[in-house]
């Protein structure tokens, strides 16, 4: 599904050391992103992944990458409100072109804990150098309040339904992965309210710390092929990089609201998922992944954690094909 979009979520969080400097003359081929998500305009590619101000980067072949301004040289005033002691660094966003405009979705939080919130910025163009690019924040549209939610608010991922209705999917840890259907102008969650859970991972040991236990399910996305809504999780530990454990995992279902099933039909809410993609000895671990069709076919972007450059992460883009019985197969 292209979302008209090319787009649309995923991937967490945050590699703490990372600092992601966008520098407009730079280039790189193999870039160092987190949480990648893509989007086309024209003939431009553009990458937006985790980083001081949402890092930001273009290209025109995909391969080789550069670096634009990030989408906040100053970050919005009720971030640090909601998020004590929030310095800029942003997680996970999520890019789409919803009825003409960009739309670019983020978390901040405070790592290990549920204190977090989405928020929602807008731009009439991602070419930054026309008189029509300025990005304008639209504020919180979903928390999560520690003691009070059994969920996180991070990873965000827009997904629109065949009736035009915008929902978003999104969640780490916790109680695993929500969907909340969203007002028309995606400003905040539509006034009915209505929730469900996607997939979940049992926890073995107690609430208080996200990062105990067999928990381990966030990045979120859900891609639209055939008959059949995809949702792409990443199962495991991102973050520390020689040490990263991260893989992708997939279930899928007819209805947009589920219930997602793997290949041996276990749901995702009973920490049922397919293998797609795991690390090896050049990745780590890979995750946070994005789906698109794009270009007359079907690819996969994430990020792993390189061998060959002390388990940094890098970007990774692949072919997607679908086996005879419609599962993705990374080519």
């Amino acid at each position: 599904m292209c979302r008209a979009i090319i787009h649309n979520s995923p991937f967490l969080i945050c590699f703490i050391c990372l600092n992601i400097v966008s520098v407009r003359a730079q280039v790189s081929a193999n870039p160092i992103v987190h949480d990648p998500v893509l989007i086309k305009q024209d003939s431009v590619y553009h990458l937006f992944c985790t980083g001081m101000g949402i890092a930001h980067f273009s290209s025109t072949d995909m391969k080789h990458w550069k670096h634009e301004p990030p989408v906040f040289p100053q970050i919005p005033d009720w971030t640090a409100m909601k998020v004590k002691g929030f310095k800029g660094h942003f997680w996970a966003p999520d890019i789409s072109f919803y009825k003409g405009k960009y739309y670019l979705f983020y978390a901040v939080s405070e790592f290990g804990k549920n204190t977090s919130c989405i928020g929602l910025a807008e731009n009439k163009t991602l070419n930054t150098s026309s008189p029509n690019y300025k990005w304008i924040d639209k504020g919180m549209v979903v928390q999560s309040v520690p003691g009070r939610d059994m969920w996180n608010a991070i990873d965000p991922n827009l997904i629109v339904d065949e009736d035009g209705t915008p929902w978003l999917d999104f969640g780490s840890f916790w109680e695993g992965i929500k969907l909340v259907r969203l007002k028309s102008d995606l400003s905040a969650i539509d006034e009915h309210q209505q929730w469900f859970t996607l997939a979940s991972r049992e926890r073995k040991f107690g609430t208080a710390d996200s990062l105990a236990g067999d928990a381990a399910i966030e990045a979120p996305f859900i891609f639209k092929h055939g008959d059949y809504y995809y949702l792409f999780v990443s199962f495991d530990y991102c973050c520390r990089g020689i040490n990263s454990t991260y893989k992708v995992m997939v279930g899928r279902s007819k209805e947009m609201m589920g219930p997602y099933l793997d290949k041996k039909e276990v749901p995702m809410t009973k920490g049922g998922g397919s293998l797609v993609v795991e690390g090896n000895k050049d990745w780590y671990g890979v995750g946070h992944n994005a789906v698109y069709h794009v270009d007359g076919k079907d690819i996969i972007i994430y990020h792993g954690y390189s061998a060959a450059d002390n388990g940094k992460p890098h970007l990774i883009v692949h072919d997607l094909l679908w086996d005879q019985d419609g599962w993705p197969v990374v080519q």
